[in-house]
């Protein structure tokens, strides 16, 4: 047997300790840690789980996966496990309604009950990440996530890690909490608004074409849990278009989007009736591609959008990154859209 001595603890008490024992002698003692099974291309994941008592029919599949050696640990009074630190770190920083997976190779995720938007505070992952020995890998703030799904998850780097660390992650985010009044990982719902849309355009108003643009809205609406409830159609005519927008607001809809005309053809009437109808242009242009000629408004307290066509086949445009925030519940301004630009060449 060969003793070894973790320099994982830097606040004081006994230090950390590991007994390496040869598998063949390891018949009745408990594993340390988790012990991972990679097959390329088939498996990777837990085969064995910290504090497995080890039998006989397990020395095979240890020596599968390389191990000669096991490990027994006497953990230092300074120290706290992988498994635990990842616990800790996930609790201080999860909003109370997250669900916390069980602590797994070190590793603890954090995962969304509900259909949500995604609020993530930057500066604390990166002041966390700062610290060594311990990570937190987060989706983007503003991501939707989907009810189950992860958007974050905790990691202890080593085995143990000094306890004093993950206090100083704990502390990092108690900081945070006390000066917003939530944590610095939250998921927001998203309402369920109804939409009013009118699409515009001579060719779909006369029916020389198929209109595209309203199942493809209608999909996008319905995803999160919201609903065109009437489209309308208009001409080219700016006046018709006016009427059509102070219909749609007369109905009490939470939303009007507004498809077709957006581009700078002068018979492009769209941008100009909005505008006409009363509206508080936020921007009409977004520094995302696809998505540039988006226009962003507010008829008082109604989201109006001018939607461009790239709406109707692109996956994912600028409609797809504002839609959520205003179900959420934001009033987009003008340094929301400037922002969009940072990340937001899609390719195209």
């Amino acid at each position: 047997m060969m003793n070894a001595e973790i320099d994982g603890n830097q606040g004081g008490g006994g230090s950390t300790s590991l007994k390496e024992v040869p598998v063949h002698e390891a018949i009745g003692l408990r594993l340390a840690h988790d012990l991972t099974r990679i097959l390329p291309g088939q498996f990777k994941g837990r085969l064995f789980k910290r504090g497995h008592l080890i039998t006989e029919a397990d020395i095979p599949d240890l020596l599968d996966i390389g191990k000669e050696h096991i490990y027994i640990m006497e953990l230092g009074d300074g120290d706290l496990h992988e498994d635990d630190a990842a616990q800790r770190m996930a609790q201080s920083l999860a909003d109370s309604s997250l669900m916390l997976s069980e602590p797994h190779e070190g590793k603890v995720s954090l995962k969304s009950p509900i259909l949500g938007l995604a609020q993530i505070d930057r500066g604390v992952v990166e002041a966390i990440n700062r610290l060594g020995e311990i990570a937190l890998a987060t989706v983007k703030t503003h991501t939707v996530v989907q009810a189950g799904s992860a958007l974050a998850a905790t990691r202890a780097i080593p085995l143990v890690v000094p306890r004093a660390k993950v206090e100083q992650a704990e502390a990092i985010a108690a900081q945070y909490t006390e000066r917003h009044g939530k944590a610095p990982i939250t998921v927001r719902p998203l309402r369920s608004m109804r939409a009013g849309l009118l699409t515009t355009g001579s060719e779909v108003f006369k029916g020389r074409i198929q209109d595209k643009f309203g199942p493809a809205v209608a999909a996008k609406l319905s995803a999160l849990g919201s609903e065109v409830a009437e489209q309308r159609f208009a001409p080219d005519d700016r006046q018709t278009i006016v009427k059509e927008i102070l219909y749609l607001l007369d109905q009490g809809y939470d939303m009007i989007l507004v498809t077709g005309g957006m581009s700078v053809d002068p018979d492009d009437r769209t941008p100009g009736a909005i505008g006409a109808a009363g509206a508080e242009i936020v921007s009409y242009g977004t520094p995302m591609l696809p998505g540039s000629m988006l226009l962003m408004g507010y008829l008082g307290e109604v989201p109006i959008m001018g939607l461009p066509g790239c709406v109707m086949h692109d996956p994912y445009t600028s409609f797809d990154v504002l839609l959520p925030r205003i179900l959420a519940g934001d009033r987009i301004t003008r340094e929301d859209i400037i922002e969009l630009g940072y990340g937001g060449f899609l390719g195209c």
